[in-house]
């Protein structure tokens, strides 16, 4: 027969031996649990990381596209500014030329209002600065073709106006091409 002593050394061994196989057990599900978990986490983080890159990205092709739009419309309006003033000049102006310089303002103004909600604070600045130049140069022209010109509106001083706004353009564009990452040493000249 089993003493007592015996038996009770059995138990506490054949105890001691479900414990560490529990424990085991526990430990590897555990353990592949916080694995699983560990790896979710990880994967979450990498599509939040795809995610912001993608928009970061699609931000960049947005205002890449409006300020290829700002400075095709502006300098579209600019130019037909000059022609209108040439018309003015060198004839009597008609209707297609009216039509022309009022499509380019038309244009440069839906452009310039979409800029106004997409492009960062350092390029609205100088964008505002051409859009009012612009506007200007138009309201005179516009004053002068009436034969209602204000103090100091001349035909000289129209063209010397619009000229201006050539300048203007260059510092915008800089600024844009910047803001995009592709300046040169030549844009910062």
């Amino acid at each position: 027969m089993i003493s007592g002593l015996q038996a009770a050394q059995r138990g506490a061994v054949d105890l001691g031996s479900v414990i560490i196989a529990v424990s085991g057990v526990a430990g590897t599900l555990g353990g592949s649990l916080l694995t699983q978990r560990v790896s979710e986490r990880a994967k979450r983080r990498e599509i939040e990381l795809v995610r912001d890159h993608e928009e970061v990205r699609e931000n960049l092709l947005l205002r890449r596209t409006c300020y290829v739009e700002l400075n095709r419309d502006a300098r579209q309006f600019t130019t037909a500014l000059g022609q209108f003033l040439h018309a003015m000049q060198e004839r009597r102006v008609e209707e297609p030329d009216r039509a022309q310089l009022d499509e380019a303002k038309r244009a440069h103004r839906d452009t310039y209002s979409q800029a106004q909600l997409i492009v960062p604070d350092d390029v609205l600045v100088p964008a505002s600065e051409v859009n009012r130049a612009l506007n200007r140069v138009y309201g005179q022209v516009k004053r002068l073709e009436r034969e209602e010109p204000e103090p100091g509106e001349t035909m000289t001083a129209a063209f010397r106006a619009q000229a201006e706004v050539w300048e203007l353009l260059r510092a915008l564009r800089t600024v844009m091409r910047r803001d995009l990452g592709v300046a040169s040493v030549s844009d910062d000249a």
